[in-house]
């Protein structure tokens, strides 16, 4: 028994991170874990210890200054944009007000995160191009897959990936950051 299971391959882990602000969540992963056939735009950012990934409305979430006017607008269907943002430190100690859930995937596991994330970028041709300058000096817009409304929002898009992940959770229902982080809190790795 034990000459089989020193012979059997170990599994490799991926640590995962869930950012929230309270209002919006974001996926963050090892820049060095994405696969080399994975999210090209990754290389927009040369030397970053982790990637946050965040998806939103497109005409309101690139001005965080925006207005009511553009808040009105984002609760009506309307185009998506993916906002990748490098950062140095995981994301509870680069932004001192988020909390975060650390989540340990498998290989097939995070494969899968990594091609749900890779599809979220509308790409024509081989990468997206940016749109916009991002929310931090190391940050940046691209177009999106999928349409943002109140009832398909941040949290939906975060919660759809990890579900896609294998993630036990459910994205039936989740609207708000809580809606996500409360399923995710007991699944937090120690």
């Amino acid at each position: 028994f034990l000459a089989a299971m020193r012979g059997a391959a170990a599994e490799e882990v991926y640590t995962v991170y869930v950012s929230s602000n309270v209002w919006h969540t974001g996926i963050v992963i090892a820049a060095d874990d994405i696969p080399a056939d994975r999210i090209p735009e990754a290389a927009d950012f040369p030397g970053a210890a982790f990637l946050e990934f965040g998806w939103g409305d497109a005409d309101f979430y690139p001005k965080p200054d925006a207005g009511v006017f553009a808040a009105i607008g984002a609760a009506f269907p309307g185009p998506a944009v993916m906002h990748v943002a490098a950062l140095t430190a995981r994301p509870s100690i680069y932004f001192s007000d988020t909390e975060e859930i650390r989540l340990e995937l498998e290989e097939p596991e995070f494969a899968a995160l990594a091609g749900y994330l890779h599809e979220s970028f509308a790409r024509d041709g081989d990468r997206a191009e940016p749109v916009a300058p991002g929310l931090y000096a190391s940050s940046r817009f691209y177009p999106a897959t999928g349409r943002f409304s109140l009832t398909n929002t941040c949290n939906t898009w975060t919660a759809r990936g990890l579900e896609s992940a294998g993630v036990d959770i459910s994205s039936r229902g989740v609207q708000r950051a809580e809606d996500l982080m409360k399923q995710l809190r007991p699944l937090a790795a120690r």
